[in-house]
């Protein structure tokens, strides 16, 4: 039994992370900025924090990641409070865009970071939290682990609001059309754009295999099975049980044109690396939006109603 810290707990990962660490018997301090009844998922056995770790003093509350103020922050009070270990999600937007202009992406290593031409903004701003952990697990002996996370998906995550991933956006889609009887999808570019997408328990799985082994370098956690969004559209139509007409918008934001994990040094290390099949992991996630979209459907229909 460990004591743990999970900051963004009220997230979507985070959310995730919280409830398989206690069920694990750990003691869970859950820490995030969003009031609770925001928060994604909460866990009642977990000491739930609302603080604001862009405040230095919040984070020595949190003795245990989300921008590099927050990073530092963290990462000074885990160096003061002497903790065990510290472990950094990042992700595959620090890697050079120039290796992500083909739809066939091979597939991306983690040397590809460098020459560093992160995705402007977040992906800087990831991969300079990747050199603090380093330099405070070289310079002050803080036990760093860090992991590139590469498309997670699943239940309890977001759906709407335009910050969706691509397989909760085309769930939705495809779940709308059913229910208004509309014959089409809108599809963000072209639909060739490829991607790889990890389900859930397979992140969560990588995070405390990663956080617990004796790898120091920054590790892909994600899966390899790559698809283009027109595949991930058949998929979750098929799923369905109907087909849409397809409508294209070339102005939306398309992102990198192919992005894939190579998981060849998850593999040497751990010996396991994500494998949860895309349609396994796409049907769960279907049904949960669908219930989802569905009792909101009949609220608002009940709500409007009563104002009637």
């Amino acid at each position: 039994m460990k004591k743990i810290v999970v900051a963004g707990a009220g997230g979507f990962i985070g959310g995730h992370l919280v409830k398989v660490l206690i069920k694990k018997g750990h003691i869970v301090r859950a820490v995030d900025l969003k009031p609770l009844n925001e928060w994604y998922q909460v866990s009642g056995e977990a000491d739930n924090l609302v603080l604001d770790l862009r405040l230095r003093e919040n984070c020595y509350k949190a003795a245990c990641m989300i921008s590099v103020l927050i990073n530092t922050h963290l990462l000074i009070a885990s160096k003061d409070c002497s903790l065990d270990r510290f472990f950094y999600a990042s992700s595959a937007c620090v890697y050079n865009g120039e290796k992500q202009t083909d739809p066939h992406n091979p597939g991306l290593k983690e040397s590809d970071a460098y020459p560093a031409l992160a995705e402007d903004g977040y992906g800087w701003e990831k991969l300079f939290s990747e050199r603090m952990c380093r330099h405070f697990r070289e310079d002050f002996g803080l036990t760093t682990r860090v992991a590139r996370f590469h498309n997670v998906y699943g239940p309890f995550g977001t759906f709407d609001g335009g910050r969706e991933k691509a397989p909760a956006a085309i769930c939705r889609k495809v779940i709308e059309a059913g229910i208004t009887g509309r014959k089409e999808i809108v599809i963000w570019g072209d639909g060739l754009q490829t991607r790889s997408f990890m389900y859930i328990d397979d992140c969560i799985k990588g995070i405390q295999d990663i956080m617990y082994s004796n790898i120091e370098e920054p590790l892909n956690l994600g899966s390899s099975e790559m698809v283009s969004i027109n595949q991930l559209v058949d998929l979750v139509e098929d799923i369905a049980g109907y087909k849409l007409n397809r409508k294209y918008d070339l102005k939306a934001p398309k992102g990198v044109r192919g992005r894939n994990s190579e998981n060849t040094l998850i593999r040497k290390y751990l010996g396991w690396e994500p494998s949860i099949p895309l349609r396994k992991g796409i049907k769960k996630t279907y049904h949960w939006i669908s219930g989802q979209v569905i009792e909101e459907s009949r609220r608002r229909k009940g709500t409007n109603r009563f104002n009637k």
